[in-house]
């Protein structure tokens, strides 16, 4: 019975230095970086079968090692500092003297960088080593020709008290992407949460001969601004317009009239529009066609109704 016993363990720790071995030929070439929670990390013992394996780092940052009482504190600790600190454990509980321990990284998975917004492929991967902005955006196959003038880098940092704080950085798109800016295009480390917005539109529909999106520049517009843009007015455009805008907080659209005949023969100042202002003049008739649309699901809803024709 002691024998099958043995057998049974000697097999079992063998697979397990297997497996172990398995994990770190595949990962050999993961640069070292010092270790997060949820980390996979391999083990290995020298002669020591049974403490050879691969162990996920807890959420507390620790990891617990087969016969040790007390489990290691792992994170923020380089490999070859883990291999010290479980030698001093091995050591400390009686269990190996003069342990030879090599410790590999299996998995990182406590440095997440998130993209999202306007690029092509919305995507959450774990930085292996350090890398750069562009080489992050790489990931997410670029961006797409709705991305706005800025990038927001957003990463998290010691407090003055030591408690993390979550910190913006402004990059300006163009000169990351046009001008190669070395120093728009900043180094990464994992953590970061990168937020590309698009560019800030007006929308234009009704009697116009071009509905559309228009990019406002410098966040906001005038209404014949956004006229010239739409390529005027059609023959049966009525008097006067109306601007939808939803303010702050508010669960639905302001209404705001619009003199657009007195604005156009400068009897009346241009009207200011801002971005997300929805630019609406209806025919002669004063009939507002597909509005009740527009108001219920904002301007989200905008381009569907221009691609229809609505007006």
């Amino acid at each position: 019975m002691k024998i099958a016993l043995f057998l049974l363990l000697t097999i079992g720790a063998a697979a397990q230095t297997e497996r172990s071995q398995a994990v770190e030929a595949s990962t050999a070439n993961l640069p070292a970086q010092k270790i997060g929670p949820n980390d996979l990390i391999a083990v290995s013992v020298y002669d020591s079968p049974e403490q050879t394996r691969t162990l996920r780092v807890g959420a507390d940052g620790m990891i617990r090692m087969p016969m040790l009482k007390q489990k290691v504190k792992v994170e923020g600790l380089m490999p070859s500092e883990i291999e010290t600190a479980v030698a001093g454990a091995l050591k400390d509980e009686d269990l190996i003297i003069d342990a030879s321990v090599t410790v590999t990284i299996a998995e990182y998975h406590s440095r997440p960088i998130n993209i999202m917004g306007a690029v092509k492929r919305p995507v959450t991967f774990q930085a292996v080593g350090p890398l750069t902005l562009l080489e992050a955006l790489s990931r997410a196959e670029g961006l797409t020709q709705d991305a706005g003038p800025e990038i927001f880098v957003t990463r998290m940092q010691p407090g003055p008290d030591g408690v993390p704080v979550s910190v913006v950085q402004r990059i300006e798109t163009r000169s990351l992407m046009d001008a190669a800016d070395s120093d728009a295009n900043v180094k990464l480390a994992g953590g970061e949460e990168i937020r590309v917005p698009e560019q800030r539109k007006v929308f234009v529909l009704g009697n116009v001969k071009k509905p559309g999106a228009f990019v406002v520049q410098d966040g906001s517009s005038t209404v014949l601004r956004a006229l010239a843009l739409a390529e005027g007015l059609t023959p049966y455009a009525g008097k006067q317009a109306f601007i939808y805008r939803r303010e702050g907080g508010a669960t639905s659209n302001s209404e705001i009239p619009v003199e657009l005949r007195k604005i156009m023969n400068r009897k009346a100042p241009d009207a200011r529009l801002e971005a997300n202002d929805i630019l609406y003049i209806p025919d002669a008739s004063g009939a507002k066609v597909a509005l009740e649309k527009i108001l219920m699901l904002g301007s989200a809803a905008v381009p569907a109704l221009i691609y229809t024709g609505i007006r």
